[in-house]
């Protein structure tokens, strides 16, 4: 059993996972830690990262140990990771200077609107693809260089790294302060708003307006290399891959086709359309993202549809009502009526993503009547994340003229089998859930050992996806279309929630 095996930590919102895969894509072993939410204030979220990488270092030695395993049995390590959350830490120390700046976090947005000035949202849109929003990293290290007291001339200085998460885990993990690597992959490096999507580097005039010294940034690779030998537990493991979770699911749902989709159910959704070697600009409130680049290869680029609150809707009926005491609930909860009963809800907590891009926007439930029991509302928290990936289907149709045939699924809430059917009815295609559902994971492991010679290439990884499930669109079109407008109706209704100077 030597080399025979690949290793992948998955560094997520709520949670981290290292899982170890054997030769044929199938799991060995799974383990799993949650680390805390930190909510300093309304719209504001943030992560302890020595924390994060105190649950990284936890779970690969349960997974090691859950597998029987050794560090000499792998071939290699892959890392996936929550994406646009945003790091600077100490280089001769190691220690964060603050706590990370998570993707979900609201601060920036008033910098982001003086950052647009009147070019508005897209001003640095044909260099980075992007939308000028609190989402992502750039405006986030520009607040935190301005908001840490000293920070930006020891920024200057050289003193200080900036990195998403894969950068941290990757600089941990290859020695730290002794010798680690301060890289990142292009796919986590196109969700900073700091990188030209056509030239693949740092682009100078976004860091000039956003005030963002180049001393603090990592070096831009490619998803499948070996970046540098691990040390510590897992000493002498190549650390070869790093894919942003969602580019890792469409990965390891082999989308390596112009055309294919795949959509992530997890605290947000996101749905990503392979587009091929050309990055297609959006006119609908779409990303334009890098996929992945193997090597030295062309990169592959993606549109992007990014939904804040999916998953994180059911935690909030869960833990801020009280409605249901687990998440396995609301289904059947759900199931006990036959529709909405009106309600509608729109979990625009952080504003909402695409294909909006509205951070005034603020949640609403709408719809009420005396009618309306705690089951109407379990299905409408339900169905905002079918209405919600809805609106994204139709604007990667807008943009790329390409209709989504089929969508392949993953993530969490996979499981309800209530949602798919629902996602299959309002998309009016087939939903196709893969047999092994942990694909941001796979991804990351698949494209490791791509880098270390463990598997040949895209088409060997293909022949490995198997279906394990399906749900057929069974609604009829006028029902539809009608329940449609009432979601967007009530969108509508979550405008505006926030004005300028508003704390």
């Amino acid at each position: 059993m030597t080399g025979t095996f690949v290793a992948a930590i998955d560094q997520g919102t709520t949670s981290s996972r290292c899982i170890v895969f054997d030769r044929h894509g199938a799991i060995v072993a799974v383990d799993q830690r949650e680390h805390r939410q930190i909510f300093p204030k309304p719209g504001w979220v943030e992560h302890d990262a020595t924390e994060i990488w105190s649950t990284v270092r936890a779970v690969v030695a349960g997974a090691l140990a859950k597998a029987g395993l050794e560090a000499g049995d792998l071939s290699a390590l892959g890392i996936t990771n929550q994406r646009e959350t945003t790091v600077l830490w100490d280089r001769a120390t190691g220690k964060p200077v603050h706590n990370a700046v998570v993707w979900q976090d609201t601060r920036t947005a008033a910098l982001c609107r003086r950052l647009g000035g009147t070019d508005g949202q897209d001003r640095f849109r044909e260099a980075t693809g992007l939308p000028l929003a609190a989402y992502f990293s750039g405006p986030k290290v520009a607040w935190l260089l301005d908001h840490v007291p000293g920070l930006r001339a020891r920024a200057v200085n050289g003193e200080i790294a900036f990195g998403t998460i894969d950068s941290w885990l990757i600089w941990n993990l290859t020695g730290g302060p002794d010798g680690g690597r301060h890289v990142t992959d292009v796919t986590n490096a196109s969700r900073t708003m700091l990188m030209n999507l056509h030239t693949l580097q740092w682009d100078p005039s976004v860091l000039a307006a956003m005030d963002v010294p180049e001393a603090v940034l990592p070096e831009i690779r490619s998803s499948a290399e070996v970046y540098g030998t691990a040390v510590g537990q897992l000493a002498g493991v190549p650390v070869a891959s790093a894919l942003g979770d969602q580019q890792a699911a469409v990965f390891g749902q082999a989308c390596y086709e112009v055309g294919t989709a795949k959509n992530t159910y997890g605290t947000g959704s996101f749905l990503l359309l392979n587009t091929g070697d050309r990055p297609v600009p959006s006119k609908s409130g779409l990303l334009t993202t890098v996929g992945y680049r193997i090597g030295d290869e062309a990169p592959v680029y993606c549109l992007e549809g990014s939904i804040a609150i999916t998953g994180a809707l059911v935690q909030w009926f869960r833990d801020q009502l009280g409605i249901i005491r687990n998440a396995d609930e609301i289904e059947p909860l759900a199931a006990s009526v036959e529709d909405n009963g009106g309600a509608y809800v729109v979990p625009a907590f952080s504003g909402l993503f695409a294909p909006y891009w509205r951070s005034d926007a603020r949640g609403v439930v709408t719809g009420l009547t005396r009618y309306v029991t705690k089951a109407h509302l379990a299905r409408a928290v339900l169905e905002a994340t079918s209405w919600q990936t809805r609106e994204v289907v139709d604007a990667m149709y807008q943009d790329s003229g390409v209709r989504i045939s089929t969508l392949k699924v993953d993530g969490g809430m996979t499981r309800n089998d209530l949602l798919m059917q629902h996602q299959a009815d309002v998309l009016d295609v087939p939903v196709i859930r893969p047999r092994v559902s942990e694909t941001t994971c796979l991804g990351a492991a698949y494209a490791a050992g791509l880098a270390t010679g463990v598997w040949n290439g895209l088409n060997e990884l293909t022949a490995h996806w198997r279906q394990d499930a399906a749900w057929e669109p069974s609604m009829a079109a006028a029902e539809r279309e009608r329940e449609y407008r009432n979601w967007r109706r009530a969108v509508e209704r979550s405008f505006g929630w926030v004005e300028e100077g508003d704390d």
